[in-house]
């Protein structure tokens, strides 16, 4: 009975494993089929971290919608 209750114990904690690693293995699988030559880099300019290059434009992101409310209304 009490090889019952360490196996009852740990199965959790090995559940809990393996979806960590099936996760983790999904991220990485993600990311390196990715099809991005150009994976982008921090650079500074003028006091400011800028990331440059990478696959994704700027002009493809969509808008971001305006808001409504007075106090969170940027005019720039």
């Amino acid at each position: 009975m009490a090889l019952a209750a360490r196996v009852t114990a740990v199965l959790p904690l090995v559940g809990a494993l393996a979806t960590a690693v099936a996760l983790t293995g999904a991220a990485f699988f993600t990311v390196a089929h990715a099809g991005c030559a150009d994976s982008g880099r921090f650079v500074e300019r003028d006091g400011m971290v800028e990331f440059v290059g990478g696959c994704v434009d700027g002009h493809e992101l969509p808008a971001v919608p305006r808001v409504e409310n007075a106090r969170y209304d940027v005019k720039p």
